[in-house]
């Protein structure tokens, strides 16, 4: 039993490290359509913007530990809002950059799923992102928040464990479509909320704040990063 267990080791880092083989472009096709079929329509979206909400809230949760700072708990509501609390400076770069990786977050990491299935690391994909929802649940500090993050990566982990390769290229592929397309839509909701006078302490009035740099150019920022990813991520997916 051990050495059959030893003996696979090597074969599990080959298949995580290893490239599989790209989708039929029908599949690639097909699965764009599916991520503009629950980020276009609102009924939809109130539902799938859930998981914009991990991906926003992990980015700022992520770059506050990179910049230094004490995370001490994210929450994801059932509105699609969510809240990360980190301790340290209320100023400086750490600041600054933990509040802008909020709205980035989502289409950037669309643009590295694209550059992964791009060079044919599905597997890799997979995994990443399951260990990435694995970290972020342990900083969950709600129910609703919890239960979001691990059907999450129930999904993940689920498909690569228990899936074909086809099935697997099929949903990596959904996935980062929808973190591409649907890292878009937040900035314009957002915009339309201030042109409403409402949302008077989101992420770019906070930014505006700690960089005396107005608001609306970072929110010009946001749309800036999240055009170009999905440009060159859906390049990247059409192998062009």
């Amino acid at each position: 039993m051990e050495s059959t267990a030893i003996a696979s080791l090597p074969d599990l880092w080959d298949r995580l490290v290893g490239t599989q083989p790209d989708p039929d472009l029908w599949v690639v096709i097909a699965t764009l359509v599916a991520a503009l079929a629950v980020v276009g329509p609102h009924t939809l979206w109130r539902i799938s913007r859930n998981a914009i909400t991990i991906a926003h809230e992990g980015g700022h949760g992520l770059v506050a530990l990179c910049t230094g700072r004490t995370l001490t708990g994210i929450r994801l509501h059932s509105d699609t809002s969510g809240l990360t609390v980190s301790r340290g400076k209320p100023h400086g770069l750490g600041m600054i950059l933990t509040a802008a990786a909020g709205y980035t977050a989502p289409p950037l990491l669309g643009l590295g799923g694209a550059a992964l299935l791009g060079a044919g690391h599905i597997t890799l994909l997979l995994w990443l992102a399951t260990l990435l929802l694995i970290a972020m649940l342990v900083m969950i500090r709600n129910a609703y928040g919890a239960l979001t993050v691990v059907l999450s990566g129930a999904a993940f982990l689920l498909v690569s464990w228990l899936t074909g390769p086809q099935v697997q290229a099929a949903f990596a592929y959904a996935v980062v479509w929808f973190l591409l397309l649907g890292g878009v839509r937040p900035a314009f909701e957002l915009q339309a909320k201030r042109s409403r006078g409402g949302a008077g302490d989101s992420d770019p009035d906070q930014l505006a704040r700690l960089t005396h740099v107005p608001a609306g150019l970072w929110l010009f920022l946001f749309h800036v990063v999240s055009l170009c990813s999905l440009v060159g991520g859906g390049r990247w997916l059409l192998g062009k």
